[in-house]
């Protein structure tokens, strides 16, 4: 794994320490260690089924780990669960606003319920809800709201007891690039203005990138975690994607003619290789198979993944699907009894 250092001498918001969660015969995550320096902007990046949900519903006392240690704000997330949920804000995967209550209702029912005093919630509530530009629909239902708006409602909730780390899970899930972008905005804007630590899981490239670093991780373990360039530099090579008629006949010749390893991502040969616009005018005189398109690109963040795990995000996800798939059967069929 590659670094964990936090940045700079900052004090240390999150220290996780060996974290494990089993599921039965399923172990859910594999020991992960990190710390996060207060004022960071951390995120998860990984496939669905990574571990990342269930780490982060650890660290907010919401499941109890089968061993390690981690605490946040300063407090041990099973010895001192109260402390830690005082001093966190968390945003769900999963839509929690009441739709048939108004914007300004949901922020008012979630002030009370964490004891905010009752003549700092108005201002509180307008001045989460401007940052987030809600504040002239404080009091629409948020059944009028789109998608975008109750995402941006959602983070603004889980910031009015000001807490110290606010947790967002999946926060743009299910929206549309530009909609992901505008928060991303307000994200980054509520860090500045609160300068409180944000700490967030996604499986979205362009998303992590947002991040002064992240972890990424596979099968409940990270496999590196640094800062979104320095891993990207790590990688020293770059993308080449080919379209032919023949994979198969083409990863057997890449590997015979230029001692290049390729696989089928994604619906294409995909390689990587050093300085990939030099290589591929010899990839057109050498391989001997017609080429219908080709494309070269610098380093990403998938790139990294699977640099360290040797599959992309998406095949990672599609994997695990058919696996989910493949265990229902054998349930349905009686070929998962014990």
């Amino acid at each position: 794994m590659t670094s964990t250092a936090t940045n700079g001498s900052r004090p240390t918001a999150i220290e996780v320490r060996g974290l494990v969660k089993n599921y039965d015969q399923v172990k859910a995550v594999r020991g992960v260690e990190f710390q996060v320096s207060t004022g960071e902007v951390f995120g998860f990046l990984g496939p669905n089924g990574a571990g990342k949900t269930t780490t982060i519903n650890m660290l907010c006392t919401l499941v109890k780990p089968s061993a390690g240690t981690a605490s946040v704000a300063g407090h041990d997330v099973v010895r001192e669960r109260d402390d830690v949920r005082r001093n966190i804000g968390l945003v769900f995967q999963d839509p929690t606003l009441d739709g048939y209550l108004t914007a300004a209702q949901n922020l008012q029912l979630h002030a009370e319920l964490y004891g905010v005093q009752s003549d700092l919630v108005k201002p509180r509530m307008e001045q989460v809800m401007s940052m987030v530009g809600l504040w002239d629909r404080k009091d629409s239902s948020v059944n009028t709201f789109s998608g975008g708006m109750r995402r941006r409602l959602e983070i603004a909730r889980g910031l009015m007891h000001s807490p110290r780390v606010l947790f967002l899970d999946e926060p743009t899930i299910g929206l549309d690039p530009q909609t992901r972008r505008s928060i991303w905005t307000y994200i980054r804007e509520l860090q500045h203005r609160e300068q409180i630590t944000i700490f967030m899981t996604t499986h979205y490239m362009d998303e992590a990138e947002w991040c002064d670093r992240i972890a990424i991780m596979d099968h409940g373990e990270i496999v590196a975690l640094d800062a979104p360039e320095t891993l990207k530099a790590q990688v020293g090579t770059d993308r080449v994607v080919i379209h032919t008629d023949d994979d198969d006949a083409t990863i057997e010749a890449l590997k015979d003619r230029f001692d290049v390893d390729a696989r089928i991502s994604e619906g294409a040969v995909t390689f990587s290789v050093a300085g990939g616009e030099q290589f591929v005018p010899r990839l057109f005189a050498e391989l001997g198979i017609p080429i219908k398109a080709v494309n070269v690109a610098r380093p990403t963040l998938d790139d990294v993944f699977m640099s360290y795990t040797g599959s992309t995000i998406r095949d990672a996800e599609e994997d695990a699907g058919r696996n989910r798939s493949r265990r229902m059967m054998q349930v349905m069929h009686g070929g998962g009894r014990r």
